[in-house]
């Protein structure tokens, strides 16, 4: 193994920091304080999380009503986005290739390879199942209902985090009750990603994210992308494309920003529409494609660009200074808002699973329940498999 090959592959750094991990838990013998170590596994269980969540709930017993409430309401809300938004993107891959959604499922080491994303992405979940788990445990709490444990789980790169409530108890309380503390968990992540997106809508990289017609809504949409310079005897230089023009669209494809680049998927060897500006005037020019160094079958249209951000907010009363700060936050709205939808797609280890289950139980058979809800998992995997899969088949696997 060379180093050249350990520095290009960041799952190295995440078995190493794994090994460092359980090195320290096992000096400082954590098995003493309630925690349970095995090569694969780290997992912190206490009995006391009762007694912390009631009294959080004393003092914010009404607000939680409304909330355990608004959360049966929510789940349906959140499961149905979640399938509508799968459904919309399969159908956008054939109908309307250049809105495709690539998804893939965040792993450190493997889909997560940057140093900068995998910190992020690591800083961020924690937070995010605080708020879910303690969001579950609270209503519970509010329902009467017991816990057991709550507490923390790492399966090497990946975290998990639990509240487990007595299981008799919870099979006792009333069907309206159980929806409650189901939908809690995705609840809270969902609210607490929209309380931070309205903070961030003073942030310029929040408009990476924003679909329409939020983006023109509270950002000033700039002309395009600025030219910065022409590679020579490229397809630019051909047509007559000059520094300082300010290109956008491409194959009809609205340039903003540079992210817009990738949506254009350009082809070696193809003849590309460019629209600019120049000098304040409209102009097109067909390009024709050339191959990137780096990647034979990614296509280039020439030019050196401009890679700021030239979205400007709206709502400009916070500062933003650091990128670093802006991205942090960027990576916790995003990671909370999908973990929340998509933890209520009906499937097995998700809460979706465990509310649809709840909702049809005792009103037919055990052996019919059983098949329905074997046979909604089945539709939900398929779907949520053939999302990844066509992401697969645009670009192959691709990385953070």
């Amino acid at each position: 193994m060379n180093l050249d090959f350990i520095t290009q592959n960041s799952i190295i750094y995440v078995l190493i920091a794994w090994v460092v991990i359980l090195g320290v838990a096992k000096g400082l013998k954590l098995e003493k304080h309630g925690f349970e170590l095995k090569a694969y596994s780290l997992v912190y269980k206490n009995q006391q999380v009762q007694s912390v969540l009631t009294k959080i709930l004393g003092r914010t017993k009404r607000g939680i009503k409304v909330f355990s409430n608004v959360s049966v309401v929510a789940g349906f809300l959140m499961m149905g986005f979640a399938f509508w938004f799968l459904l919309s993107n399969v159908s956008k891959y054939f109908v309307a290739p250049t809105e495709f959604s690539q998804l893939t499922v965040l792993i450190p080491g493997v889909t997560l390879t940057s140093s900068t994303s995998i910190l992020y992405f690591l800083l961020s979940i924690p937070i995010v199942l605080v708020v879910h788990e303690g969001a579950h445990g609270i209503v519970a709490t509010l329902e009467k209902i017991k816990i057991k444990t709550g507490g923390f789980a790492i399966f090497i790169a990946m975290f998990a985090g639990f509240v487990e409530p007595d299981e008799e108890e919870f099979n006792k309380a009333k069907k309206i009750s159980k929806l409650r503390v189901i939908g809690a968990g995705a609840t809270a992540n969902v609210i607490f990603a929209l309380g931070l997106g309205l903070i961030l809508l003073t942030n310029p990289f929040f408009a990476m994210v924003l679909p329409e017609p939020l983006l023109s809504t509270f950002y000033d949409l700039p002309d395009g992308v600025l030219v910065l310079s022409i590679i020579k005897d490229s397809g630019a230089e051909k047509a007559g494309l000059l520094a300082n023009d300010i290109i956008t669209s491409i194959n009809g494809i609205p340039i903003l920003s540079p992210l817009d680049f990738q949506k254009a998927d350009l082809k070696p060897g193809e003849i590309a529409q460019v629209s600019i500006l120049r000098d304040g005037h409209a102009k097109q020019f067909s390009i024709e494609v050339t191959p990137s160094p780096d990647d034979p079958k990614k296509g280039l249209v020439g030019i050196i660009r401009d890679n700021s951000f030239a979205y400007k907010p709206v709502l400009n009363f916070i500062q933003w200074k650091d990128p670093a700060v802006s991205m942090f936050l960027l990576w916790l709205w995003m990671i909370s808002f999908f973990i929340g939808v998509i933890n209520m797609l009906p499937l097995p280890i998700l809460d979706g699973g465990k509310f649809i289950h709840t909702i049809i139980d005792k009103k037919i058979s055990d052996s019919a329940v059983n098949i329905t809800m074997w046979g909604i998992y089945a539709f939900t995997f398929a779907l949520f498999g053939l999302n990844i899969a066509l992401s697969y088949i645009k670009s192959g696997w691709f990385t953070i």
